[in-house]
């Protein structure tokens, strides 16, 4: 158990090294206006803190650094939300000017997130099993060529281009369009290409002339690779941290930032709410001198996407805790409200 006198130097260190990064010395604390006691009590109460693994001293200086341990106790017992009027009306702004798609607001908020923060942010879109196709639409291009246009429940719009054989007339066109809105709405993306196949491909063989022949193009359409919805903001943020001037640091992050589906796994194992993941705590061993936090957000119906931010361990707690709390409602509120408009 951790004396009044030992928070109050723990934190004071924590802080001044968030704000600076560079060791703290037991000369510097004392000279603190809130700080009453003397050089050698607070070198005598560092100590301690050290033998109980909250600090850790560098060779290169007589001062001490925060441990892994010291930043877990700082943020589960130390930090209290920080004032952050400026960057809450930021946010707050950009979301109450409306958008029209899913991917529209959800980008934006990882630029805002990284711009704030000046770390890397993360936005994982909700899995696929969540979303579900709400309108299909098909327009043609050319005598031969048409776009499918895949509207989702969360807004998200896909285009596929795909090649229109010379059998295929506009009214079987315009049968085969009713025909896939009205059965396959609701049903969840990833269960497109099943559905198509089964129930869909025999239905399609009553209602169309020469549908042999148009099978394959319109099977195109559904069986689709589906991507991982990460929207990504600030990934050179990391360059500006005085702790990754490693090359190989920052090889390791720069190789996991292009490996979307190792991050969106990982973001995935987080739990509702939020959490705080510091240094080795992290079972990736690209960002295990980072620290990442999360935060999810809710889009109605049951679906969930994550909010995170990655930075050095050495992070603004306090700050990055309260905009993502910010951010995670706003953006839980923003989608109640466009849903219940889009219903």
């Amino acid at each position: 158990m951790l004396t009044e006198r030992q928070l109050l130097i723990l934190q004071v260190i924590i802080d001044d090294f968030i704000e600076t990064a560079h060791p703290v010395g037991s000369r510097a604390i004392s000279k603190k206006d809130d700080i009453t006691y003397s050089a050698a009590t607070i070198r005598n109460e560092m100590a301690d803190l050290e033998d109980m693994g909250y600090l850790e001293k560098t060779h290169s200086s007589s001062g001490r650094v925060p441990s892994e341990k010291g930043y877990r106790y700082y943020v589960d017992h130390l930090i209290k939300p920080a004032s952050m009027n400026e960057g809450i009306k930021v946010i707050r702004n950009f979301i109450n000017e409306g958008f029209f798609e899913f991917e529209q607001l959800v980008q934006t908020s990882a630029e805002v997130l990284s711009e704030l923060t000046n770390y890397t942010s993360i936005i994982l879109g909700p899995e696929l099993v969540e979303t579900k196709l709400k309108q299909l639409q098909i327009v043609t291009l050319s005598q031969h060529t048409a776009v499918a246009i895949l509207i989702t429940n969360t807004g998200h719009v896909e285009h596929r281009t795909f090649s229109v054989p010379a059998e295929i007339n506009p009214a079987d066109l315009e049968k085969m369009v009713n025909i896939l809105n009205e059965r396959l709405q609701g049903v969840p993306l990833i269960n497109l290409p099943d559905m198509f196949n089964a129930e869909i491909n025999l239905l399609m063989r009553s209602y169309l002339q020469d549908y042999e022949k148009s099978h394959d193009y319109l099977k195109a359409i559904f069986q689709h690779d589906h991507p991982v919805k990460l929207y990504i903001g600030g990934k050179s943020n990391i360059l500006m941290q005085p702790e990754f001037n490693d090359v190989e640091k920052i090889r390791a992050f720069y190789s996991l930032m292009e490996q979307e589906e190792e991050i969106a796994s990982l973001l995935k194992k987080k739990t509702d709410g939020l959490n705080v993941s510091i240094g080795t705590e992290n079972p990736v061993d690209a960002i295990k001198d980072l620290s990442l936090i999360t935060s999810a957000y809710h889009l109605g119906e049951g679906q969930v996407g994550t909010i995170a931010l990655l930075g050095p361990t050495r992070m603004e707690y306090r700050k990055v805790i309260t905009l993502m709390n910010v951010l995670s409602n706003e953006m839980t509120d923003a989608f109640y409200k466009w849903y219940q408009k889009n219903d």
